[in-house]
């Protein structure tokens, strides 16, 4: 485990113990079967999406509620705090994602052409904030990690699940050089709550030519 000032070396550690599988099943001491079964894992996407959740929530992750609740703490202390802080936070994510896609990490330059998506959606719609739109040849567009219908789970490191609109917009407008999301793909439900919104605007029309 990184300590506190260090990155972790997630990605490092899966490759390393890839390849000693791979030095196992050469030398035929374990059953191939359950060893292939765990590189399988390990190469699984999956895990992929687990590590780059939980390495995003470990750099952004607030420790400092869990710190005051302990009388004294050392380093070691600290970085137990951070790792189960973490943890918990990784597996909350991937519990509400539950009957859906897993959550993943998308990182967009921030220039002055914006960056490139429309969201819709908030607490005050009671609704979630989704990618409502992706701009042909914007910044989004041309990294090809964000899709339409992506449910916007946070920015920087900020929660935006239960907030209103113009939370999530204005931390993606606050963002500096970059911005790192935290999404999900769920278009059916956005396909829901477009059909919810016309038939909003539709008796609204109605109302207003009577």
């Amino acid at each position: 485990m990184a300590t506190m000032g260090e990155p972790l070396t997630l990605a490092r550690d899966v490759k390393r113990s890839i390849e000693l599988l791979d030095k196992l099943q050469k030398g035929g001491e374990v059953p191939t079967t359950k060893l292939a079964a765990l590189q399988k894992v390990l190469q699984s996407d999956f895990l992929s999406a687990v590590r780059e959740v939980y390495e995003h929530v470990y750099e952004t992750v607030d420790i400092q509620s869990e710190l005051q609740s302990l009388r004294t703490i050392s380093p070691k202390g600290s970085q137990d705090v951070r790792a189960s802080a973490t943890a918990k936070a990784t597996v909350a994510a991937f519990a509400a994602s539950e009957g859906h896609a897993h959550p993943r990490v998308v990182e967009l330059p921030k220039t002055e052409e914006g960056l490139g998506f429309n969201v819709m959606g908030g607490k005050e719609q009671n609704s979630p904030i989704y990618i409502s739109r992706i701009i042909p040849g914007g910044v989004a567009d041309r990294h090809g990690g964000l899709k339409r219908g992506d449910q916007l789970l946070s920015v920087n490191g900020v929660c935006v699940e239960g907030e209103n609109h113009e939370k999530a917009v204005e931390l993606l407008k606050q963002a500096q050089n970059s911005v790192k999301l935290v999404v999900r793909y769920t278009p059916r439900v956005l396909e829901e709550m477009e059909l919810r919104f016309d038939k909003q605007r539709a008796a609204r029309r109605r109302q207003h030519m009577q």
